[in-house]
């Protein structure tokens, strides 16, 4: 049985423990907060709760820690946790300085344990499906792309979200999905375009991808309008176009109609308080993760070379 404390109790936590409860062989054990009543609503786990994340990595046994912290503790407590030989599941973004990244894998190589970002675009069934129409080349070359993340000010987050040198602002809490998938699928562009409208309450950008023989242009937002969170792509291949809008993944073929794609599975629900949809992605990158400690295999879907890209490229956009 994996035992598995959870780190930060906050909006994006509760994906996180729907994900471990499709875990079989894995219990929560253990959660912490600093806030004691965020984590009444997880009474029902039956998980000795602390207020203090050095007491609970003294006192549990853990094999994981999942961490859902603000941005700027990640790398604090996943070296906190590596170095006492605990995987760790850390959200994203590990960091907002790309160095980090290699002191935290060496601290998991050092102590014979896993580190994994919880990169869930990566295990979002749409995006594992277009990036396998990509490399499959079933509808010809890719000749462009399109991505869009858009939401709204979130007035209402905690003091720190809304301090650049702490969260990083939209490049690292939203852009950062979609450049993710682009270097997954695609690896580092060759040159990048970008226009950013940066206001004290409100942030947009707009940027261009260039790769060899194609480009995919992506926009990320935090709109003082009160824009309902949405998040789509296009993808425009010789022979087809792959579209995730509104929830729902059509390819419309060259000389045909449109044909949606359905995945199987059941769902673990959305997050309504963060407007995100429903989705088996979390439960599919903690279950990977799980299966990565209890076999001792590699991480091999998000490596320490693709996270330190991807934050070069979005410390690239803030500057």
């Amino acid at each position: 049985m994996l035992r598995v404390g959870i780190l930060g109790t906050g909006g994006i936590s509760g994906a996180h423990v729907r994900g471990w409860q499709s875990v079989e062989d894995a219990q929560i054990t253990a959660l912490c907060d600093i806030r004691p009543e965020q984590m009444e609503k997880y009474d029902g786990l039956g998980a000795v709760k602390y207020t203090d994340a050095d007491e609970m990595l003294e006192k549990e046994r853990l094999d994981i820690l999942d961490i859902c912290l603000p941005t700027y503790l990640h790398v604090e407590y996943s070296l906190k946790a590596l170095e006492r030989g605990i995987h760790v599941l850390c959200e994203k973004p590990v960091s907002l300085r790309a160095e980090d990244v290699e002191d935290i894998y060496e601290a998991a190589q050092r102590n014979g344990v896993r580190f994994m970002a919880a990169q869930v675009v990566r295990f979002w069934p749409e995006y594992a499906a277009l990036k396998e129409i990509c490399e499959s080349g079933k509808y010809g070359k890719l000749l462009s792309g399109s991505m869009s993340r858009l939401g709204v000010y979130p007035r209402w987050s905690r003091e720190w979200y809304l301090d650049e040198s702490l969260s990083g602002l939209v490049p690292f809490d939203l852009h950062i999905h979609d450049v993710d998938f682009l270097v997954y699928a695609f690896g580092k562009p060759e040159r990048t375009v970008v226009h950013r409208s940066k206001r004290p309450e409100q942030d947009y950008l707009s940027v261009v991808y260039e790769y060899d023989g194609f480009f995919v242009t992506a926009e990320a937002s935090w709109y003082a309008a009160p824009y309902p969170f949405q998040y789509s792509f296009r993808f425009q291949f010789e022979h087809a176009l792959a579209a995730l809008e509104n929830g729902k993944m059509t390819v419309y073929e060259e000389n045909g109609g449109g044909r949606e794609i359905t995945f199987g599975g059941e769902a673990t629900g959305g997050i309504a308080e963060l407007g995100l949809p429903s989705a088996d992605a979390y439960g599919n990158e903690i279950r990977y993760f799980a299966e990565c400690v209890r076999e001792k295999k590699p991480v091999e879907k998000v490596t320490q070379e693709s996270l330190e890209t991807v934050i070069r490229i979005l410390s690239s956009l803030c500057g």
